[in-house]
């Protein structure tokens, strides 16, 4: 009941708040759409498909992971000027209950956003496929996170340490992970380090799953272990923060 009250109150915000969160899924996507889908990539072929129907499990994968993220700045607000997250911490209400519901907030937005993405990517003439594979990574990806998001919340003091973290952090992933391009063209040094970030492995299972192909077991592994890390580190950093 503690995960679903906090759980619940994050959906009636975004409720009040829906056309304009879908403004926002939208127009940023779109724009990469129709400038490397339509402009750059209309005549390229990338891994025997078109750039499109290649770009677009990326881009699903990037838009999960940015707004499943995005919860971090809704804690900070909810520390540092509503004072609400006290309010939970000081309610009869656990660490994990409160962390569940938080993730589980994170999970709807970032799902929310893939499947605006998939929609547009329909119209734009993108060939995939849907299958219970393709949800279920999109799923880990946004789990992945939105924990990430609940321990960057609970360490930062501001938000200006919010920002210099998704600088560093969120940033960098979104054009080394595979989103837009082919690892293999990328130096060496950047290579392996791509290769230990965890949007790498979800670009690579959810374009897996929407192309057909042969899921990689090995970053299905690597997601699982992040997911399972950054969600008992995010429950650790909410107990401590509590004390």
């Amino acid at each position: 009941m503690g995960a679903y009250a906090v759980f619940w109150r994050e959906m009636v915000i975004l409720k009040r708040r829906f056309l304009r969160v879908l403004g926002l899924y939208t127009v940023s996507p779109l724009l990469f759409l129709i400038a490397f889908g339509w402009g750059m990539g209309r005549s390229l072929n990338v891994e025997g498909v078109g750039y499109m129907t290649f770009m677009v499990p990326g881009l699903i994968a990037l838009s999960s992971m940015s707004q499943s993220f995005s919860i971090a700045m809704d804690i900070n607000i909810a520390r540092f000027y509503w004072m609400t997250f006290e309010e939970f911490q000081s309610a009869p209400v656990s660490s994990l209950s409160i962390v569940l519901g938080e993730v589980l907030s994170g999970m709807v937005k970032g799902m929310l956003a893939a499947i605006m993405i998939f929609v547009l990517a329909l119209c734009f003439g993108a060939e995939l496929r849907v299958n219970g594979g393709f949800f279920l990574f999109i799923c880990l990806n946004t789990l992945m996170f939105a924990s990430a998001a609940v321990i960057t919340s609970m360490v930062v003091k501001s938000h200006a340490d919010q920002a210099s973290f998704n600088g560093f952090f969120i940033l960098p992933m979104s054009f080394l992970c595979g989103t837009f391009f082919p690892l293999s063209r990328l130096p060496e040094w950047a290579y392996f380090t791509a290769k230990v970030l965890p949007l790498t492995h979800a670009s690579a299972c959810i374009r897996a799953a929407a192309l057909g192909r042969d899921v990689p077991l090995v970053s299905l592994g690597i997601m699982v272990f992040y997911s399972v890390l950054f969600f008992s580190g995010a429950v650790i950093c909410v107990k401590k923060a509590s004390i």
